[in-house]
């Protein structure tokens, strides 16, 4: 009787020790199912990862011209410079400017300027980009909300910004196609 005490015994702690690992296996599965969800959900979703990068053919821009795209909500400048404007770019002495940077520093080809639209001051959008458009008193862009004035690099010269147009990271993929962002 005793053997079949203790084989029963046995019996009854190798269910029981079953039902414990069975147990913890299904609560762990059901943890990892509830938690997926909330950590996938922390994502970006697709149409972030669509703005987090823009590629833009340039090969319709002449000389003068200039466009502006979308990218990240902001407005970008792209330019096609005059060989008068890159050389005036050029030109300027360091020592005029608030926030000194060469036109070389600013700039992958030197016929396309390509910025961030947005006013270093207090974000409005300087105006420069039509042909018609106000561009300032160093013939870049304007901001007509409180006056600065940006050269054809996109750099402070005049008014309260504190500091040049932003320069969006981007590449050339080929001749007239860049990528931005």
């Amino acid at each position: 009787m005793s053997t079949k005490s203790n084989s029963q015994s046995s019996k009854d702690e190798g269910k029981r020790d079953f039902l414990i690992v069975s147990t913890y296996a299904m609560a762990g599965i059901g943890a990892a199912s509830v938690a997926w969800p909330l950590i996938d959900q922390m994502n970006p979703a697709a149409d972030t990862l669509a703005l987090a990068s823009t590629e833009v053919d340039l090969s319709s821009l002449e000389e003068g011209q200039a466009i502006t795209v979308t990218w990240r909500g902001k407005p970008v400048f792209v330019r096609h410079r005059t060989p008068e404007e890159i050389k005036l770019a050029k030109e300027v002495s360091l020592d005029d400017m608030r926030d000194p940077e060469t036109d070389e520093e600013r700039v992958t080809n030197e016929k396309f300027i390509v910025l961030v639209g947005v006013c270093t001051h207090l974000g409005c959008v300087p105006l420069g980009q039509k042909s018609g458009d106000v561009k300032g008193q160093y013939g870049g862009w304007f901001c007509p909300c409180h006056g600065s004035h940006y050269d054809h690099s996109g750099r402070i010269r005049k008014g309260p910004a504190p500091t040049n147009l932003e320069v969006p990271s981007y590449e050339f993929l080929s001749d007239n196609i860049i990528k931005i962002g």
